[in-house]
C-alpha cells in the first residue's frame, strides 16, 4: 500500500490527541453501558438501532455542512467499514469464551499493530521512545487487568484479530480516507452496522428455538421508555466515537495516537468505580500512570 497521507508538517497534533481522548472517552462509557444492557438487548439489535436513530442525525449534519457527496475513496471507506464492523464482531464472538481481563488486555494490543502497520505500509518512522511508548502502555493494561494465563486460550486470537482489524481500518484512515469528511465516514460505519445487523438478525431468525440465546444469537426484545433512552445514549456514544476517531487518525500520526488509545482502560477502571463499585487497587494505580507515562513518551519521540 503507498502512503497519501498529509506530510508530518501539516499534521495537528493537539486535534488528532484531543480527539482520541474524547473518542476513548465516549466509547468507554458506551460500553459500560452495554455491560449493564447486556441481558436486555442482543448486539445485533444494538447495531441496527444505535445506527437507526444515528443516520438522520448524521443526514442533517451532512447536508448542513454541504459534504453529502459520493466519496472519491468509496472502495477503500467500504473496506474500512467491513474492517472495523468485523472487529466489533470477534471482541464479542470472544467475550463468552474468554474473561473480559483477558480479552481487553489481548485487544489493546492494538498500538503495537499501528506501530507495525504505521512502518511496513506509511513509512512512518518508528524511533526507539515511540516503541518505549507503545511496551509501556501495554505492561500498564497488563497491570490494571492482570489475566492469568489459564485464560488465554485458541478464542483469544479474536481479540487479536479484532486489533489488527482497527488498526488496519486507522491506517487506511490516515492513508487512502485523509480526505474524506469524518461525516461521511461515520455514515459509511453506521450504514454498515444496519446491514450486518439485519443480515445477522435474518440468519438468527433461521436457528432452531433451543439456539437463540445469549448477547450473540437470542432475538430482539421489546423495548419501553428505558430502553430507547439506552439506545440513545449509545448512539451518541457511537457518533462521538466514530467521528472522532476519523479526525484523530486523519491529522495525527498513527502509531502516536494508538498509543493514546490506552487511555480506554483509564476511563474503563474509572467507570467501573463510578457505576459498578469496582475500586483499583495499587497494581492498577501504576498500571494507568504507566498508560499516562506511554502516552507523553510518544509526543516526545
Amino acid at each position: 500500500m503507498s502512503a497519501s497521507a498529509r506530510s508530518s508538517s501539516e499534521d495537528r497534533i493537539p486535534l488528532a490527541v484531543t480527539s482520541i481522548i474524547l473518542t476513548v472517552l465516549a466509547l468507554s462509557l458506551g460500553d459500560a453501558l452495554v455491560k449493564m444492557t447486556s441481558g436486555s438487548f442482543v448486539i445485533w439489535q444494538i447495531f441496527v438501532v444505535r445506527s437507526l436513530i444515528l443516520l438522520p442525525i448524521l443526514m442533517g449534519v451532512a447536508l448542513s455542512l454541504g459534504c453529502l457527496r459520493v466519496p472519491q475513496a468509496g472502495r477503500w471507506i467500504a473496506v474500512r467499514s467491513l474492517m472495523l464492523i468485523a472487529m466489533w464482531i470477534c471482541y464479542y464472538l470472544a467475550l463468552p469464551n474468554l474473561s473480559l481481563s483477558a480479552a481487553a488486555a489481548a485487544y489493546y494490543t492494538l498500538p503495537i499493530f499501528i506501530t507495525l502497520f504505521s512502518a511496513v505500509f506509511v513509512g512512518d518512522s518508528i524511533t526507539a521512545k515511540g516503541w518505549a511508548a507503545v511496551v509501556l502502555g501495554f505492561v500498564g493494561v497488563l497491570f490494571i487487568l492482570r489475566p492469568s494465563a489459564g485464560d488465554f486460550n485458541l478464542y483469544a486470537l479474536l481479540p487479536l484479530l479484532a486489533a489488527m482489524l482497527y488498526a488496519g481500518a486507522m491506517i487506511l484512515t490516515r492513508t487512502r480516507c485523509q480526505s474524506e469528511h469524518p461525516i461521511i465516514l461515520s455514515l459509511a460505519l453506521n450504514v454498515g452496522f444496519v446491514i450486518a445487523g439485519s443480515v445477522a438478525a435474518c440468519l438468527i431468525w433461521q436457528l432452531p428455538a433451543d439456539m437463540r440465546q445469549g448477547f450473540l444469537l437470542s432475538e430482539w426484545t421489546a423495548m419501553g421508555w428505558s430502553e430507547w433512552v439506552s439506545m440513545g445514549l449509545l448512539a451518541a456514544s457511537i457518533l462521538i466515537g466514530s467521528i472522532g476517531a476519523a479526525i484523530a487518525y486523519q491529522n495525527g500520526p498513527p502509531a502516536m495516537i494508538g498509543a493514546f488509545d490506552f487511555a480506554y482502560i483509564g476511563f474503563a477502571v474509572l467507570w467501573g468505580i463510578v457505576f459498578f463499585n469496582e475500586t483499583p487497587d495499587l497494581i492498577a494505580s501504576i498500571g494507568m500512570i504507566m498508560i499516562v507515562g506511554g502516552g507523553i513518551l510518544s509526543l516526545r519521540q
